[in-house]
């Protein structure tokens, strides 16, 4: 699985709609409206890199409204669950 974060400038007019049409995207988990120097955060979950480029580059950039993004690509992911789980299994 791969993960992407998708920081997201918006027309403040748009950001209400834009996060609606960016939840309903197929890959995309979470769309967070924030505060701070962006306006949306997406989380992309796909099975191959090459989905997000129909996600975020041929799809999610090319919605009325976004005036910019920024992608970053997760190497690793450290939750709770994720360590809870290795533990489980009786990893160190």
């Amino acid at each position: 699985m791969v993960t992407a974060i998708v920081l997201i400038n918006a027309e403040t007019n748009r950001i209400p709609d834009l996060a609606n049409q960016i939840a309903d995207m197929h890959g995309v988990h979470e769309v967070f409206s924030v505060a701070g120097r962006y306006d949306l955060v997406a989380v992309v979950r796909v099975s191959k890199n090459e989905e997000l480029a129909d996600v975020i580059s041929d799809k999610m950039r090319h919605l009325e409204g976004i005036v910019a993004t920024e992608t970053m690509i997760a190497f690793r992911a450290y939750s709770r669950q994720e360590l809870e789980v290795g533990f489980e299994l009786g990893l160190d």
